[in-house]
């Protein structure tokens, strides 16, 4: 069983950040889900923001939630991530 997110911050690029009971400190990108069903509605930023960590994955305050699995397989570890020149993110 992978770790759960035991914190979540929502990040102005449409990433969260994401805290794990192993001490993990990985981002998740939202953005490739933003144009699919309930997921649209995470367009708002505000609504974006309103994320909450919950049994051990996230949720949003109209539900949409990810699988605790998905968020901890497809995120990036914080400490990989850095910024090019172009600011786009790569993984060092």
């Amino acid at each position: 069983m992978n770790p759960r997110v035991k914190r979540v911050k929502p990040n102005p690029d449409y990433t969260i950040t994401l805290v794990f009971t192993n001490g993990e400190v990985r981002r998740f990108d939202v953005n490739p889900y933003l144009n699919t069903g309930i997921f649209q509605e995470l367009k708002d930023i505000s609504v974006f923001n309103s994320v909450k960590p919950i049994l051990g994955s996230v949720q949003w305050e109209n539900g949409q939630d990810f699988c605790p699995d998905t968020l901890y397989m497809d995120s990036i570890p914080e400490t990989r991530l850095v910024e090019t020149v172009a600011g786009q993110k790569a993984v060092a």
